[in-house]
């Protein structure tokens, strides 16, 4: 059973709303993405850019892309128009966790990119992007975790503002994982009310291409989906949503302090019920513990080949036409 705390009462359903995988011996040998493949990785970094009440704010993002091959690549600075410039290829977004530096980020996005292209070799090379946000640590665990928490929401609209700009007719897959699920989620919740730049007349769920969205372990309150939760209006924007929780997280368990005044257990602890979901919405849950433990770390679901390839199918299958 996964249960959720709701008003003080402890309500239930069956554990196939979030399905328990089976344990591994152990995750994959740690090993960084062969240096010799093809990758199309780049960076949207906000981490230069002030907080912001209003959004979506359009942001001077500072753009980078991986460039050279085999053991001679490197960043280069490279402009916003030139990332959007590829409306054919699918757009895979990855948004890291509290706690990171630039040079954590862009070592996760590389591994991520690899585990899409080990997994998905005959699917269309996505353009993945590092959505970089000032993580970096801040003194004490609950101190830090607080000020994230709020500077998450300025990131979303940093990011409303970027996915703004994409053309109508290019798929989006968004990859949440831990504090970067509330990126997300304030995203899509502030293109629920707005008409893109690149697209306007047309709100973000009318767009003609598809959008994944994937969350690990999100620490994202509960009743965020809830009918009257407030990231409700974001799920009509999504095609498919896939939630990887972890019921033993020893992070997670912290969750209700950095929003005392809710106190609401983490989406990424607890799950939710599929009942919250619009019918048409693909929905797949699954509970990681069995797999991942009571550690808190992406690098354990990208070096665990279940997990890697559960999340390489929430973000590509069927993400296009081709």
């Amino acid at each position: 059973m996964v249960a959720l705390l709701v008003g003080g009462a402890v309500a239930g359903w069956p554990s196939a709303g979030a399905t328990e995988l089976p344990s591994e011996d152990g995750v994959d040998a740690e090993s960084e993405p062969d240096c010799c493949r093809t990758l199309d990785v780049w960076v949207a970094s906000t981490r230069s850019l002030p907080g912001t009440c209003h959004g979506p704010a359009a942001a001077d993002l500072r753009v980078e892309r991986l460039a050279g091959g085999g053991s001679c690549r490197f960043w280069e600075r490279a402009g916003l128009g030139e990332l959007l410039s590829a409306p054919e290829r699918p757009l895979v977004i990855f948004i890291h966790g509290n706690r990171y530096d630039s040079g954590d980020a862009k070592s996760q996005g590389l591994r991520l990119a690899g585990r899409l292209s080990d997994c998905c070799p005959g699917a269309p090379t996505p353009r993945v992007v590092v959505f970089s946000w000032p993580s970096q640590k801040q003194g004490m665990l609950l101190k830090d975790g607080r000020l994230k928490y709020e500077r998450a929401y300025t990131d979303g609209r940093y990011l409303a503002g970027f996915l703004g700009q994409v053309q109508p007719e290019q798929s989006v897959a968004i990859l949440g994982y831990s504090s970067g699920a509330l990126v997300a989620a304030e995203a899509l919740e502030n293109l629920a009310d707005i008409e893109p730049v690149a697209s306007p007349g047309l709100r973000w769920a009318e767009r003609p291409g598809r959008t994944h969205l994937v969350f690990v372990v999100p620490a994202l309150r509960s009743d965020a989906f809830a009918p009257r939760g407030p990231f409700r209006s974001m799920l009509d924007g999504l095609d498919r949503f896939t939630l990887l929780i972890n019921s033993r997280d020893e992070a997670l368990r912290f969750f209700p302090l950095l929003e005392p005044d809710v106190k609401s257990e983490a989406l990424g602890f607890v799950g939710m019920p599929r009942r919250w979901l619009p019918g048409n919405l693909e929905y797949v849950a699954t509970d990681a513990s069995n797999v991942v433990g009571k550690m808190h770390t992406m690098r354990r679901y990208l070096d665990s080949g279940i997990l890697s390839n559960r999340m390489a199918a929430g973000l590509l299958d069927g993400l296009t036409n081709d």
